[in-house]
C-alpha cells in the first residue's frame, strides 16, 4: 500500500475529494482545509493498493495536482486497517506484481544521474575487478559486482524506451557510456601503476585463469544468464523487493567484463579484450532485452488510468 500526501489548491480540493473517495483502491482519506502554506492550498491525505496507484496519479495529475500543488508518494509497510483490507480486496491482482509507474520513473531517473559518486563507485568496482581478473579471484570478482551501480541506468533505459520518455534513455545511454569509459580508464592507469610497482604483471594474465576466464570467453549461455538476471532485476524494482537485486548484481559480468578489457588493453592482449567487449554487449543487450520484455508483459492489457472499477454505493 502507499501513502498519498497531496496539496490542492482550494478551487481543486472537492474534485480530488470526489475522485479519492469513488474508487475502490483508496481508503482513509483525510481533508484538512487550509493548512498547506507553500504552495497555498489544502492537505489531503489517503492510503491507496498498489494495484490503482497508478490510474489514481495519473488522474491527479489531470487535474492539474502536479502543476499548481504536488502530489508525494509514500510506501506503507504495516497497515492494521479493517478498511485498508477490504481496499485491498475490491481491487483486482496482488500489490506485489503491480507497477507504479511514477515510482519507478522517479526511481530509475535517480539512478541514471551522472554523479560524483555514480562515477567513483563505477571506477571503484572495476578496478576491484581489474586486480581480481589478475589473482583469479572470484570474490573480488563478486565484490566487483556488488560494488558496481550499472544496473540503475541499465533499467532506467528499460523503462525510458517502454514509457517513451526519451530523456530518461538518453540520460541513461551516457551515464552507462561515460561511467564505463571512465572506469576503464581508471583501470588501465591502475594496472600500469600496479605494474610498475612490481605488485602485479602481463604473466598473470597470461597465464591459466580457470576461476575467471570465462569473464572474456562468451558464449550462449551469457546471453542466458544476462536475459534471466534482467528479468529479476526489473521485478525487484517494480516489486519494490530490493533485497533481490543484490543477487542480480552478482550473476551478470558488465563491469568485471569492463575490466578485463581494460586490463587486456592496458597489457596489450587484443584477443582478450575484444573477448571481453562482447561479452560486456552481450551481457548489456540481454538485461536491457529482458527488463523491456518484463514492463511490457507486467502492463499487458492495463492501461494506466483508465481502471473502471469504482466503490459500491
Amino acid at each position: 500500500m502507499l501513502h498519498l500526501r497531496i496539496i490542492s489548491p482550494p478551487a481543486t480540493t472537492e474534485a480530488v475529494e470526489k475522485l479519492l473517495t469513488a474508487d475502490d483502491a483508496v481508503t482513509h482519506v483525510v481533508v484538512l482545509a487550509g493548512t498547506a502554506r507553500d504552495p497555498v492550498g489544502d492537505l489531503v491525505l489517503c492510503d491507496v493498493v498498489r494495484e490503482g496507484a497508478s490510474d489514481i496519479i495519473e488522474r491527479l495529475r489531470e487535474l492539474g495536482i502536479e502543476r499548481d500543488g504536488s502530489i508525494m508518494l509514500e510506501r506503507v509497510d504495516t497497515t492494521l486497517s479493517a478498511s485498508a483490507a477490504r481496499a485491498e480486496k475490491r481491487v483486482p491482482g496482488l500489490g506485489v506484481d503491480a507497477v507504479v509507474w511514477e515510482e519507478i520513473e522517479h526511481t530509475t531517473a535517480a539512478e541514471s544521474e551522472l554523479s560524483g559518486a555514480f562515477l567513483t563507485f563505477m571506477i571503484v568496482a572495476t578496478a576491484i575487478a581489474g586486480i581480481g581478473v589478475l589473482l583469479d579471484q572470484p570474490i573480488l570478482i563478486v565484490g566487483a559486482m556488488v560494488v558496481g551501480p550499472e544496473f540503475g541506468p541499465l533499467a532506467a533505459l528499460c523503462v525510458g524506451v517502454v514509457r517513451r520518455r526519451w530523456t530518461l534513455v538518453r540520460h541513461a545511454l551516457i551515464a552507462l557510456t561515460v561511467g564505463f569509459a571512465a572506469g576503464m580508464v581508471a583501470t588501465v592507469a591502475t594496472t600500469r601503476l600496479l605494474d610498475a610497482l612490481g605488485l602485479v604483471e602481463k604473466s598473470m594474465l597470461l597465464s591459466e585463469r580457470p576461476l575467471t576466464s570465462f569473464i572474456w570467453q562468451p558464449d550462449a549461455l551469457s546471453w542466458v544468464v544476462g536475459f534471466l538476471a534482467g528479468i529479476a532485476g526489473m521485478l525487484s524494482l517494480t516489486s519494490a523487493k530490493a533485497g533481490t537485486l543484490v543477487g542480480v548484481l552478482i550473476s551478470v559480468t558488465t563491469v568485471p567484463a569492463a575490466a578485463n578489457a581494460a586490463v587486456a588493453l592496458a597489457y596489450g592482449v587484443t584477443n582478450e579484450a575484444a573477448g571481453s567487449a562482447l561479452q560486456l554487449l552481450i551481457n548489456v543487450a540481454a538485461i536491457v532485452a529482458a527488463g523491456v520484455l518484463t514492463l511490457l508483459v507486467q502492463t499487458f492489457g492495463r492501461r494506466p488510468g483508465r481502471r473502471s472499477a469504482r466503490r459500491a454505493t
